[in-house]
């Protein structure tokens, strides 16, 4: 699947991934590919994204390696669209 996160100042990503989970206002949830179309509101935490991912050198230093493997970045809020196999996160 395509994931594309913007921020207010850049595109931070935008690439394919294996999957993605994130910190929804209702608990943290996953997608993989082919999951339902969804609108979701994020809270604080973290987007971890997982597959073979290559990062940006002007972007690399707001991700870090989680502890499972994925990459994450921190997040103080956002909204989160999937559809047709690409997902688009905005993120504060």
């Amino acid at each position: 699947m395509y994931l594309e996160i913007v921020s207010p100042e850049a595109t931070l990503f935008s690439g394919d991934v294996t999957s993605i989970a994130v910190p929804g206002v209702n608990g943290e949830f996953e997608m993989l590919t082919n999951h339902a179309p969804i609108v979701s509101l994020l809270k604080a935490g973290h987007v971890k994204i997982y597959g073979d991912i290559t990062l940006e050198e002007e972007v690399e230093d707001k991700f870090s390696k989680g502890d499972d493997k994925g990459t994450w970045l921190a997040i103080n809020s956002g909204t989160l669209e999937m559809k047709d196999n690409k997902v688009i996160v905005l993120a504060d």
